[in-house]
Order: C-alpha cells, then sequence, then structure tokens
C-alpha cells in the first residue's frame, strides 16, 4: 500500500466515527447527510496540513497536455474531489447513486493515495457485494425487528451505498495503518 501507515493511524480515530455515522443514517433514512461529508472533507483539510505539510514535502509535478504542473502533494491530494464529484454526479444524474453518495465519494477521494487506486475500487467491488447480501439477508431474518422502522428495508430496488462507501473508506485506513509503507 502507498499510503503511509502514520497517515492512516493519524486519519483513523477522526473517520471511523464518521464513516459509522454515514452507515447507519443511510440504513436508517437512506440519506447521508451533508454535515458528515463537510466533516470527512474538513478531516482532510486539517489533518492532511500535518500529514503532507505543503511547504515541507518534494512538490510532484504532473503533466497535463503540453504543460507541466508542479503542486505539493496535499494540494494534489485535494484535487481529487474534482473528478470524483464529477463521476459522482453523472452517476447520479443516472440513476445509478444518491446525491449523498456522490458527496460522500468525492469527500473521501483525497484520503487514497495515488497508486492504491485499484486497491480501493477492489475494496469498493467486494464490500459492495458484502453490503448487498448482508442488507439483503438482514431485511428478511429477525434482525429486521432491531430497527423496524428503516427506509432501506422497503427500497427494494435501492442499496444503501453509505454501508459500503463508509466501509471501504474505514477499512482502506484500517488497512493502511497495518500495511502501509
Amino acid at each position: 500500500m502507498n499510503i503511509p501507515a502514520n497517515a492512516a493511524l493519524l486519519f483513523l480515530p477522526f473517520i471511523l466515527p464518521i464513516c459509522l455515522y454515514v452507515t447507519f443514517t443511510d440504513l436508517r433514512a437512506m440519506r447521508i447527510r451533508n454535515q458528515a461529508v463537510y466533516a470527512l472533507f474538513v478531516v482532510f483539510v486539517i489533518g492532511g496540513l500535518f500529514v503532507l505539510p505543503p511547504l515541507s514535502t518534494a512538490w510532484t509535478t504532473a503533466t497535463v497536455g503540453p504543460m507541466s504542473i508542479s503542486l505539493p502533494p496535499y494540494v494534489w491530494h485535494l484535487l481529487h474531489v474534482v473528478p470524483a464529484l464529477a463521476f459522482g454526479i453523472l452517476f447520479y444524474v443516472v440513476r445509478q447513486m444518491g446525491a449523498g453518495d456522490a458527496k460522500f465519494l468525492a469527500a473521501a477521494s483525497p484520503f487514497i493515495w495515488p497508486g492504491d487506486y485499484i486497491l480501493v475500487v477492489l475494496i469498493l467491488a467486494t464490500m459492495n457485494v458484502a453490503a448487498l447480501l448482508t442488507h439483503r439477508v438482514a431485511s428478511v431474518t429477525g434482525l429486521r425487528s432491531f430497527a423496524p422502522d428503516w427506509k432501506s428495508w422497503t427500497r427494494a430496488r435501492h442499496i444503501p451505498m453509505g454501508l459500503s462507501l463508509g466501509g471501504t473508506l474505514a477499512l482502506y485506513l484500517i488497512l493502511g495503518t497495518v500495511y502501509g509503507s
């Protein structure tokens, strides 16, 4: 994994409660609240200054067309939000993802280190299948009686993506603390 273990360890205590909250609210109301998305982004904006200090880390150069752009890694990580939000909006427009899911995806994107993208996509795919199976099994067993009024039980064609998105970010950071560089 390319994420430094100390970075994952710094972010994890702040991110884990947000991921649990997102999972809970998405299961209960099929909504990911804006304050959770803002909190997630603020954790990176503030925590990222300690993990990737913009003035003391080597700048990274990227070539975009005919020009080269050199920026600190902190800024590159913040720029992950732009394409992630664009893809999220695209998925929202074609009704494959909710707006809260798209915003959460964008707010979570700065936490993903370059080089770990394929790993995160694999974790997300696995979490999507696990979330779907777990949610469907729980909805037809006695587990449903613990929270009978949750909206996610009655939405047959929808699955609460907060369960898999929050789980993916949490698992990525947990694995980063153990296997990070």
